[in-house]
Formats: C-alpha cells, sequence, structure tokens
C-alpha cells in the first residue's frame, strides 16, 4: 500500500532549480504537489515539459515579501500540507548589497522574514493535524560571518535559527523540522558568479536529500561540503578574518 498517495508537499518559492527537481522527485514517490512562485508561467512549462499529471500537482501564485497576502493564500490551499518546503531565495552580491538597500532589504523579505511570516502562519493552524514536516534551504553562508558574503549570509543565518527554535517550539507535536544547509549548486541564482566547478553540486543532487531527508536537523549534502562546513563552524576568529 502507498502511503504516500494521500499526502501533500507544499512548496515555497517553487521556481528554484532545486523544487523544479523536488517536483520530480515527489512525483515519483506519488504525493500529491503545490507548487507555489510568482512565476506561474515558468512552472506551468515545466509541468507541461515534464509530463506531469496535471491531477497531482497544484500551482499557486505565491510572494514571499508580500506579508499581508500570506494568511489569505494559506486559507485558499486546496488541501493542508502533511510536508512543506520554505526554497523561495534571492541574492545580492555583496559589494552592491554595500551600497543598495532596496536590494538588501529584498533579500531580507525572501530570505527570512517572507520564510518566518508564512511559516509561522502554517504551524499555528490548530484546525490541522496534517502537518509533519517543514524544511527549509539554508545556506553555508549562514554558518559564520565572511567579508564576501556576510549580508547575504546574515539572511540565511537569521533563517538556520528561527528553523532551530522551531524544531524546538514543535516537537511536543511530532512535526519534525529539518534545514539543508548547502554550499554552490549549479543554478541560476548562481548565474555570473565565479565559483569553484569542483564543488559545484546539481540541482537533482540537492533535491534527492530533501525528499530523502531524515530526522536530524541540518542536512549537509555532499562530504566536500560537510568537511567545509566543520570546518567554518570551528574555526578561529582570527582565521575566519583571512577567509575571502
Amino acid at each position: 500500500m502507498n502511503t504516500n498517495a494521500n499526502k501533500t508537499v507544499l512548496i515555497l518559492g517553487a521556481n528554484s532549480d532545486v523544487a523544479k527537481q523536488c517536483i520530480l522527485q515527489y512525483q515519483e514517490k506519488d504525493f500529491s504537489i503545490i507548487a507555489s512562485s510568482r512565476n506561474l508561467d515558468s512552472l506551468e512549462n515545466f509541468v507541461e515539459e515534464n509530463d506531469i499529471d496535471s491531477s497531482k500537482i497544484t500551482l499557486k501564485y505565491f510572494d514571499a515579501a508580500d506579508f499581508s497576502s500570506h494568511q489569505r493564500f494559506y486559507d485558499e490551499l486546496p488541501t493542508k500540507p502533511n510536508i512543506v518546503i520554505y526554497s523561495a531565495g534571492f541574492l545580492v552580491e555583496n559589494q552592491k548589497a554595500l551600497h543598495d538597500f532596496a536590494g538588501v532589504k529584498q533579500m531580507m523579505e525572501v530570505n527570512y522574514m517572507g520564510a518566518v511570516s508564512i511559516l509561522n502562519i502554517i504551524v499555528m493552524d490548530e484546525s490541522t493535524k496534517n502537518l509533519e514536516r517543514i524544511i527549509g534551504l539554508s545556506s553555508l553562508s549562514g554558518v559564520r560571518g565572511r567579508k564576501s558574503n556576510f549580508i547575504y549570509g546574515s539572511t540565511k543565518s537569521a533563517f538556520t535559527q528561527y528553523l532551530a527554535g522551531l524544531r524546538q517550539e514543535l516537537s511536543s507535536r511530532n512535526i519534525i523540522v529539518n534545514v539543508l544547509v548547502s554550499g554552490y549548486i549549479n543554478t541560476k541564482i548562481n548565474a555570473g558568479l565565479e565559483l569553484n566547478k569542483n564543488l559545484l553540486m546539481e540541482p537533482d543532487y540537492v533535491a534527492k536529500h530533501i525528499v530523502n531527508v531524515g530526522n536530524s536537523f541540518s542536512i549537509v549534502p555532499n562530504f566536500k561540503w560537510k568537511f567545509i562546513y566543520y570546518i567554518l563552524k570551528f574555526l578561529p576568529e582570527s582565521l575566519v578574518a583571512k577567509l575571502p
């Protein structure tokens, strides 16, 4: 008996490359999917190109930065989700961000504030017993402040800390909270950046770690990035200051 056939995954920010791979992999596991994004045209094209069963996927408009719309968005979902993935993200390079507060504000709104807004609404819904798991997509940029990306990293750090506390808050209800702490991924958000190609992960590889997530809080895909994660986490401040 396939127990996934009656379960629903809500993907917030479903137009990212990793999220689209999650759609394909959850489809293979027979989940119903609610894919939400500001760019529904892109999602519609993706569904058609990949011949996804329209009876198993619902597309919904979602703007992470439009906080006032979040309660209505949640109320109008066709079914309340068992799994929620927050994958919305926005990046402005650090040197530009130092001179462009509008870009900084958008990073804060999409990467952190929007997540807190919608996830608080979801977890405080006492009318549903469906919710089993929340997965947030964070970044190694949020592990330690480094001069090359500390503004973007600060939004990811805040998101990770929120998820850590949310995990404790929801433990008594047996709702699992996970955070995916990823390194460089070969996605459109990183297009044009000078990244070490030997460290680039493909979206389907990262998605596999999300779809098959266990009970541990932090998931760091790829042994190379696990090594880097622990170095960043425990490196003395005097040495962190010498990093790019």
